[in-house]
């Protein structure tokens, strides 16, 4: 196992009904603005939940953040806040309003021009503005983590950043917030949460069985719980789980200590700032052509893969690879989720500007052994039309 410092400041308040403790959560005197997406939030009654909490607090609200969120679109958030004397923060909503939050968080205090918050991938972040999360959408684990990734529109850009400084300081987690999710979306949720730890996961051996125990446990709970959640049926207790999985998946426990891919998500990133398709759908794509193309380097964990998560022991060892990549695709099809290309109607066109976009943004030594060029991000892209 490898030497590691974990850190993680954040609170969780999981539970039914818990937005009631957003009272004590933030400070009285706090200055807050209330960041959401879309109408959902507002339709569901979450909103209204939050403001009848909060309705002795000073509170402006800025919605409209995108799924995708937008540096243009944060960047006018960043501006009312200078300019009503803001110090608090409180996202409402999925991965993307926590992404775009903690970007706001940064920039707000940042003295330089925002956009090298990105560029330098949140190296000289020095101070944010703290902020608080109400999870309305399990899928990306941005309610326990520091990192965020942003679109700057007219460049086709979407990059990340980490910093220390914006970690959330609370999460709340109500599994009943799933209730108000459209299918999509919770399949989504499954499909991202089960790329994160196959990310931190399929590498290959390190000495990390703690956290290969954890990670396959995991993957073990979204396979179970994942139809489940999309069933018709009232399941909180499947609800309950997907939220908790889906913020185990990217909180950096399962990651401590062990080597780490991330491959699939730079490929992914590039397909969705070109082609607007929802980031699980691209991860879904990518990550079977991934593993395939990339066999040869990940087949101790791959073996291991199939053999505790797929329960795949017969055969030969070619053969159980071959079978666990299968598994993997078909799950993501049994969620609804295609993983081929083609699906898209992306050919080889696409394939030239993807690769011409990771060229262009540094991504030519991905992976756990930064082994993954541009020539070998081109064959995994040919593997998936």
């Amino acid at each position: 196992m490898q030497n590691f410092t974990f850190y993680n400041p954040t609170k969780i308040v999981f539970g039914q009904n818990s937005v009631e403790q957003l009272e004590t959560l933030i400070a009285s005197d706090a200055r807050i603005m209330m960041i959401y997406g879309g109408q959902s939030a507002e339709k569901t009654g979450t909103l209204r939940e939050i403001r009848d909490v909060l309705e002795h607090r000073i509170v402006k609200e800025f919605g409209g953040v995108e799924p995708n969120p937008r540096y243009e679109t944060l960047m006018r958030a960043v501006e009312l806040i200078k300019s009503n004397d803001i110090d608090y923060l409180l996202a409402v909503g999925g991965g993307s309003v926590i992404d775009g939050t903690k970007f706001i968080a940064a920039a707000a205090l940042y003295t330089g021009e925002p956009w090298n918050i990105l560029k330098n991938q949140g190296a000289d972040v020095e101070q944010a503005l703290a902020f608080g999360c109400v999870l309305t959408l399990p899928a990306t684990g941005s309610e326990m983590n520091a990192g965020a990734v942003i679109t700057r529109g007219e460049t086709q850009d979407k990059l990340f950043f980490n910093s220390n400084h914006v970690f959330p300081q609370f999460s709340i987690l109500d599994p009943l917030k799933t209730y108000t999710l459209p299918e999509r979306q919770l399949a989504n949720g499954v499909v991202d949460a089960f790329t994160h730890v196959m990310e931190q996961y399929l590498t290959y051996p390190a000495g990390g069985y703690i956290q290969d125990r954890m990670a396959e446990g995991l993957l073990q709970t979204l396979i179970e719980i994942g139809p489940r959640v999309l069933s018709a049926e009232k399941d909180d207790e499947a609800r309950a789980n997907l939220m908790w999985v889906a913020t185990l998946a990217l909180n950096g426990l399962i990651g401590a200590g062990v080597p780490q891919d991330w491959s699939t998500h730079m490929i992914g990133h590039e397909l969705t700032a070109l082609y607007e398709i929802d980031h699980a759908r691209t991860l879904a794509v990518v990550l079977p052509a991934n593993l395939s193309v990339r066999r040869e380097s990940k087949a101790a964990k791959l073996l291991q893969y199939a053999e505790r998560v797929w329960q795949i022991r017969e055969g030969s060892e070619q053969a159980r690879i071959d079978a666990a990549i299968e598994q993997t695709k078909a799950f993501f099809k049994a969620m609804g989720i295609p993983t081929q290309l083609g699906d898209y109607d992306l050919g080889h066109e696409a394939i030239d500007k993807v690769v011409a976009q990771l060229e262009h943004h540094g991504m030519t030594a991905l992976g756990e052994h930064s082994d993954v060029t541009l020539a070998i991000s081109r064959q995994i892209l040919e593997k998936a039309l």
